[in-house]
């Protein structure tokens, strides 16, 4: 009789050789099992132990022996594990501890090398080291942190007190570098003292690549807000402003520049720009088309301080200036940051608001709500209300003066008398306003037309001005928004 086990724990099969396979006692091997309890058995055979089973909660914690000549399928995968996943696992492990070791082994050589660098710049061979330090912190940002943690900085600082231009150009870049991208490097060279001593570089070994060299470490080291102050009051805006009109080199002049612009973000070096006289000389080269967008980002900086804003109101057809940038079609970001400036001003400032409007500002405000990008029609829109809202109140004012001359009449004929010449008088003023108001929205449009005419590369006797006049014969103060 054939027998058959079937253990909760482990998937084993206990079978003895059944003596016949007829009569009352014939037994099967499907009876017990179903076909996917079998195949489950055989799966978890040839994964090798990979499925695990629970005891049950019903059986007993002892098991009973296993009878002779039984197979345990477990065990025997447990002894016959395929040498391939092993294999695999260890080539694994291994490729991982040879990427390791090979990372660490990287580090270790530069670390060393780091080093000698440093020993060189402790040593008499000062130059070479500070080349070699320009060379490592070009592009390794780990390079950089390591040499100033080693002591890298001063030896640098002490090669700007050397007289040979080529020491001290060395020496500079290799700060350079050093600074870039890293915070904590900018601020220990500044707090080493190198703002001074490279000033004393300009000021007593006047050099112009030393001096370039100069301006674009001020323009690396203002990028750190704690340092902007510190660089301001020590006298390099003057010695930027200065550079800007000697220098020969495009790239120095475009470095002096972004240096004064990190400056002016700070509201404690606005007083060290009007000392030395930036807005002015921003407002004479204004025209500059290389160079205008930065100024107006500078002036943009500077104009919310009441301080900047007199400076630049106080400068010789300022107004006149910033309206002609506002026509700039071809500029679009110094139309956004020259409409910002008098955005700024016109809101501060009652006298600043007129003298934009005798320098023409409305026209060119209108044409930019139409034609300038989204930014610029914003600006240009709020300018617009506020100057309406200020020419409002002068009609309600000088309205009202007049109501206040009227006094009760004596008599029939005095009030009557008195009535006809005011209303004479109103009728010609009303006149003279509608002759003003008429000519000011011809010479508008015609103004608008030639430009859309230019802008379209049309022929100038494209213009129809017979139909113009016509037009603007029969327009009324409604045309104008103010």
């Amino acid at each position: 009789m054939g027998k058959c086990h079937r253990r909760n724990d482990v998937a084993s099969v206990v079978l003895d050789p059944p003596v016949s396979t007829t009569g009352p006692d014939h037994f099967k091997l499907w009876s017990t099992f179903s076909r996917a309890s079998f195949r489950r058995m055989i799966l978890d055979a040839v994964r090798c132990g990979g499925r695990s089973h629970k005891p049950s909660s019903k059986s007993p914690p002892d098991q009973p022996p296993r009878p002779v000549g039984s197979i345990d399928v477990r065990s025997e995968c447990e002894h016959k594990k395929p040498a391939g996943s092993d294999r695999l696992s260890e080539l694994l492990r291994l490729s991982e501890s040879s990427e390791n070791e090979e990372d660490v082994r990287q580090k270790v050589q530069m670390l060393e090398e780091l080093k000698r660098v440093v020993k060189r710049l402790q040593s008499s061979n000062v130059l070479e080291g500070a080349k070699e330090v320009r060379q490592l912190t070009k592009e390794v940002s780990d390079a950089r942190t390591t040499l100033a943690l080693l002591g890298a900085i001063p030896p640098l600082m002490a090669l700007l007190d050397s007289e040979d231009s080529i020491s001290q150009i060395a020496a500079l870049y290799a700060l350079l570098n050093l600074a870039i991208g890293n915070d904590a490097n900018k601020a220990a060279i500044v707090k080493a003292g190198a703002i001074h001593k490279m000033l004393k570089l300009v000021n007593e070994f006047p050099n112009s690549e030393v001096a370039e060299a100069v301006v674009v470490n001020f323009l690396g080291l203002s990028a750190l807000d704690s340092n902007k102050p510190i660089i301001g009051s020590s006298g390099a805006i003057p010695f930027l402003v200065k550079n800007l009109d000697n220098t020969n080199s495009c790239q120095a002049r475009q470095d002096s520049l972004r240096a004064l612009y990190n400056l002016s973000i700070s509201p404690l070096n606005v007083i060290p720009i009007l000392e030395s006289d930036l807005i002015a000389f921003i407002m004479n080269k204004l025209g500059d088309m290389d160079v205008s967008e930065r100024f107006l980002s500078i002036l943009c900086n500077l104009v919310s301080v009441a301080e900047a804003r007199k400076a630049i109101s106080s400068v010789p057809d300022a107004f006149p200036m910033l309206v002609d940038v506002v026509s700039w079609t071809d500029a679009p970001g110094c139309q956004e940051k020259a409409s910002y400036i008098l955005m700024v001003m016109a809101h501060k400032s009652y006298g600043d608001r007129q003298a934009m409007i005798e320098a023409g500002v409305a026209s060119a405000l209108l044409e930019l709500t139409l034609l300038g990008s989204t930014l610029a029609q914003k600006r240009a829109s709020r300018i617009l209300e506020c100057l309406r809202v200020d020419k409002g109140k002068q009609v309600s004012d000088n309205y009202g003066g007049m109501s206040t001359t009227i006094s009760a009449p004596q008599d029939c004929t005095t009030y009557c008398s008195s009535v006809e010449l005011k209303d004479g008088m109103e009728d010609d003023m009303m006149s003279e306003e509608k002759k003003a108001v008429k000519q000011l929205v011809q010479q508008s449009l015609q103004n608008n037309m030639k430009r859309i005419v230019k802008r379209a590369n049309l022929p100038h006797e494209f213009v129809p001005s017979d139909h113009l006049k016509t037009f603007t014969s029969s327009s009324t103060s409604k045309s104008v928004p103010f």
